[in-house]
């Protein structure tokens, strides 16, 4: 499993999945879970995302039009054409630094690597602006979007049985 901090540092809340990834990374976490901090890397992350894993978790600023600091989960799926809309197409993730998902998700495609599970898990942005700092409602939300990544991987390694509802907040999927 990659778990994937995408974003921006430079625009306000849009380093909230680095935020996250670097608390991740001081975690006690299982030896088949990778964290990493891509920034605005999105061609490398398909490119490690081609190597095979099962199942990715990329954390990032969702805009959904919730309150700020909300974080969801969203199930990405698999690649689909853009014109196709969907969870993807109608959040407008990864707005502000220009790495779509399904970009990503379309050169795993190319590749013929787009078989992993990928979750996207978002935080409704305050602010965008250029500043090097998470606004109070997304910073306030990290540690909850922490909590969101651990038990989605906890029910990553759970058999199938044991696995419904565990994640705190509320699933979006397409």
């Amino acid at each position: 499993m990659l778990v994937a901090g995408v974003g921006n540092i430079f625009l306000g809340d849009d380093g909230f999945g680095i935020e996250v990834a670097k608390r991740l990374a001081s975690a006690d976490l299982p030896d088949w879970v990778q964290v990493a901090d891509y920034g605005i890397s999105g061609m490398h992350l398909a490119y490690d995302l081609a190597d095979g894993y099962d199942m990715a978790i990329l954390v990032d600023t969702v805009r959904r039009g919730e309150k700020p600091g909300t974080v969801t989960v969203i199930d990405a799926g698999r690649p689909q054409h853009p014109d196709a809309g969907g969870a993807l197409g109608e959040s407008r993730l990864f707005d502000a630094h220009g790495m779509q998902p399904d970009v990503v998700l379309g050169v795993l495609e190319m590749l013929g690597a787009g078989g992993a599970r990928v979750l996207v898990v978002g935080c409704e942005p305050a602010s965008l602006d250029y500043v090097m700092e998470l606004s109070p409602p997304v910073a306030n939300a990290v540690d909850a979007a922490v909590g969101v990544v651990m038990d989605l991987i906890s029910e990553a390694g759970a058999p199938s049985s044991s696995r419904e509802g565990a994640a705190h907040v509320p699933r979006h999927t397409r």
